[in-house]
């Protein structure tokens, strides 16, 4: 199944590490967009999930907030 996973991410953000560890012990591909770096991103991202935390991921449309290993691989496997 072709999955679609993007990881909005900040560079100081332990969470976002873990999240980011957990994809690639699990062999999951992603695309990390850091706001750091993309501030616009970041106002996109808010307005779509009203939340000012990282990390943010998007899989298939379905956003998890925060380090949620079983919510992401439910996402991944739907």
């Amino acid at each position: 199944m072709n999955q679609k996973v993007t990881v909005y991410t900040t560079t100081m953000c332990p969470v976002c590490k873990m999240v980011k560890n957990f994809l690639n012990l699990n062999d999951i591909s992603y695309e990390e967009v850091n706001l750091e770096i993309h501030p616009i991103a970041m106002v996109k991202l808010i307005s779509k999930t009203g939340k000012f935390t990282v990390p943010q991921t998007n899989i298939n449309g379905k956003w998890i907030s925060g380090f949620d290993p079983v919510g992401l691989l439910k996402a991944i496997q739907v």
